[in-house]
């Protein structure tokens, strides 16, 4: 299906697993990290912001103007996280972004260009060829700078993610799934990290840093990399069993849940319905 992925496998969603045992495995691991998710779902973002949007480049032809964009972006997740995890009394480890052409070598392997944007909870880094947002442009139909922040931004909800133990859980469970419940569950993960760049975005909003259209142009991004809008694109039909990332409705709707609402227990699709 192609677009966002986490490159330790394909992907998520719920099924052959009760809500309950999920609700218990996250919760664990949450405390696990020192985290009361009763405390951690019920708040939001207070207090400084970190940011200082680090940076590798690795043999990359990035343009000085398109590095600046992301160096800002990330940093502005930063802020936004740095605030939610101090408001717990907690440290953010801000994750790096790497910036490359072609093809680069992460904890997770090899990748290429092709591959996509994505997140390495090895080495707790985001990797991006920035020709991507060429290609999100003109191949997806994704235009604007907005869509462009919230390709990042779902990549830093993955960092969330690796933090809080719910990736490492999910690979850890996954080794005992079919591919059928893998991707399922790969789905939740997926829309989850939507959710969380929705959250990154509610507090960028509050910032007065957005304009108008910008959350069009998320939503829309969300809706063009679709599992079921990606597949009519490149094969002319869908096959719903081997959606592991969310159908482009699944995707925009949750990254909607949580610009509207800013809250991470909003961002909840593993006891809910998707």
């Amino acid at each position: 299906g192609g677009g966002l992925r986490i490159p330790i496998g394909r992907g998520a969603g719920g099924g052959g697993i009760s809500g309950i045992i999920i609700l218990i495995v996250l919760f664990f691991a949450l405390r696990a990290c020192g985290i009361d998710p009763l405390e951690m779902l019920a708040g939001g973002p207070q207090g400084p912001g970190g940011g200082g949007g680090q940076i590798t480049e690795t043999n990359t032809q990035a343009s000085d103007e398109m590095t600046q964009f992301v160096s800002t972006v990330l940093a502005e997740t930063e802020d936004v996280w740095n605030g939610i995890f101090q408001a717990e009394g907690l440290d953010y480890t801000e994750p790096t972004l790497v910036l490359f052409s072609g093809q680069v070598r992460s904890a997770c392997g090899y990748a290429s260009a092709a591959s996509g944007p994505f997140y390495c909870p090895g080495d707790r880094k985001v990797y991006i060829d920035l020709a991507f947002y060429d290609q999100l442009e003109r191949q997806f139909e994704a235009a604007g700078d907005f869509a462009q922040a919230y390709v990042l931004a779902h990549e830093v909800g993955h960092h969330i993610q690796n933090l809080t133990g719910i990736l490492p859980k999910f690979n850890e469970m996954r080794q005992s799934m079919s591919q059928a419940e893998a991707n399922q569950m790969s789905t939740r993960v997926e829309l989850q990290a939507d959710c969380f760049a929705g959250i990154w975005g509610h507090y960028t909003n509050q910032k007065g840093l957005l304009e108008q259209g910008d959350l069009e142009e998320a939503l829309n991004a969300a809706t063009q990399i679709g599992d079921d809008t990606l597949q009519r694109r490149t094969q002319g039909y869908v096959v719903p069993e081997s959606f592991n990332h969310g159908t482009s409705e699944q995707r925009a709707t949750w990254f909607n849940r949580g610009f509207q609402s800013g809250k991470l227990a909003d961002c909840d699709t593993f006891n809910n319905p998707i």
